[in-house]
């Protein structure tokens, strides 16, 4: 692990907020760049000339003119939902019942869980995804499953026990008093432990009670260190069964506010219909946002204003809610990004796009102080992209006048064969077959 590597190529490089803040101030890329990983980190980010010269030691990596990139992350997805993946024809609630709850009933088997896990973290770290957030199901061996594959592949990782005590089917469905117990047992299992971070988990308000939601929140109270993830106003009539089950409540984040489930650490996927108080609320109280564009799209769920949102200041990270999202790729996802923003009348920038890949996304998590830049003292995951990777891809970015449309092409039709490498933690990812 004390081995000096330096990765030659185009360095992607975030320094602020592209969408507080003109994206030539706070994003660039440096056409002769180089990256030097020290013993899990990055060491330092420069010139290639100069970073070479300097360390003349180091194992070299020249990817030329391909593009050196934080390694993606994915600010919200279910892990245990890879094998249906791509069910046709649902929306949420019907979703839920005819294909997500049926396999998640799957989870109480360790052997299930595991291999799953195993499968769901191949398929994305072939995309160039070296983080996710993830939620699991009510059994407390489908976390464990998924900690301990991330574990082995030396990845950050964050993820919950998915509680559930109504409105899912008796295999499903925990208590209060059990989702606080196997929460906090897990926690204390693995928050903090090898990379894995906690993040406390009610499935949606409604499949909780209010004492399931008190009980979580009491929970969070306690341990605020960890993450609290959930949903939040991802369809119309969603919305409307909600308030039938929270008639008192003003709004959808209310159910959640008067429960102790909303603050800083806080991330709500989906977030797509929400009223003027929830946006101010979540705004003053610094909680986060997953924009889930191929779920939003797939299953009919309407356009999130990401441009509105994130001009806001609040954080905002991209991600891919498989499998009710219909790819494991963060490039396809992000090319979902901007089409739904055109949609809305907005052509967010390829510099908007990637940072919600990689530093929006790590704010949003909570983790902007340990992955998602090229910048000293953050860990090597890294993501090295061909910007030609296929004729098509190659031809069009033949003809770019600058990085910015190089680089465009690979996010609209870009797939596994762009992603010429992954590192983690320092270490080159060998090459499957």
């Amino acid at each position: 692990m004390n081995t000096k590597h330096l990765l030659l190529g185009q360095t992607f490089e975030v320094t602020g907020d592209p969408f507080t803040a003109p994206w030539k101030d706070t994003v660039r890329v440096n056409s002769a760049g180089a990256v030097l990983l020290v013993g899990g980190h990055i060491a330092a980010v420069g010139q290639a000339e100069t970073l070479r010269a300097a360390h003349p030691d180091a194992e070299v990596a020249d990817y030329g003119q391909h593009m050196i990139c934080p390694g993606f992350i994915d600010a919200h997805v279910h892990y245990p939902q890879t094998a249906i993946i791509a069910s046709w024809g649902k929306q949420l609630i019907d979703w839920l019942n005819t294909y997500t709850f049926p396999e998640e009933m799957r989870f109480g088997d360790p052997d299930y869980a595991r291999a799953i896990a195993d499968r769901y973290l191949e398929l994305t770290l072939a995309q160039g995804t070296t983080t996710v957030c993830s939620f699991t199901t009510i059994h407390p061996a489908s976390v464990d499953a998924f900690f301990a594959a991330a574990a082995a592949r030396g990845l950050r990782t964050v993820a919950g026990k998915t509680c559930m005590d109504r409105n899912a089917p008796e295999g499903l469905r925990d208590t209060a008093q059990t989702a606080y117990d196997d929460s906090k047992a897990l926690l204390n299992r693995w928050q903090g432990r090898e990379r894995a971070s906690y993040a406390i988990t009610p499935r949606f308000s409604p499949t909780s009670t209010p004492e399931q939601l008190a009980a979580l929140g009491a929970l969070w109270a306690e341990h605020p260190d960890c993450l609290m993830q959930t949903h939040l106003s991802e369809q119309v009539p969603e919305i409307a069964w909600m308030r039938s089950l929270y008639p008192q409540a003003r709004d959808y984040l209310e159910t959640y506010e008067a429960h102790g489930l909303l603050g800083p650490r806080a991330i709500y996927g989906h977030a797509i219909h929400l009223e003027p108080r929830e946006i101010d609320r979540i705004t003053d109280c610094g909680a986060a946002l997953a924009h889930c564009p191929t779920s939003n799209s797939f299953i009919g769920s309407g356009l999130m204003d990401v441009a509105g949102l994130a001009a806001r200041g609040i954080p905002l990270g991209l991600a891919s809610d498989t499998g009710g999202g219909s790819s494991f790729s963060m490039l396809r996802t992000m090319a979902a990004a901007y089409e739904i923003a055109q949609l809305r009348g907005t052509a967010l920038h390829p510099a908007q796009l990637m940072y919600l890949a990689t530093a929006g996304a790590a704010r949003s998590l909570y983790l902007h102080d340990r992955i998602g830049r090229l910048a000293p003292g953050i860990e090597a995951d890294l993501t090295i992209l061909d910007l030609a990777s296929t004729p098509a891809i190659a031809q069009r970015s033949a003809e770019a006048k600058d990085i910015w449309e190089a680089l465009f092409p690979t996010l609209m039709m870009g797939d596994d064969r762009a992603i010429a490498d992954v590192w983690i933690g320092g270490e080159r990812r060998p090459k499957t077959a």
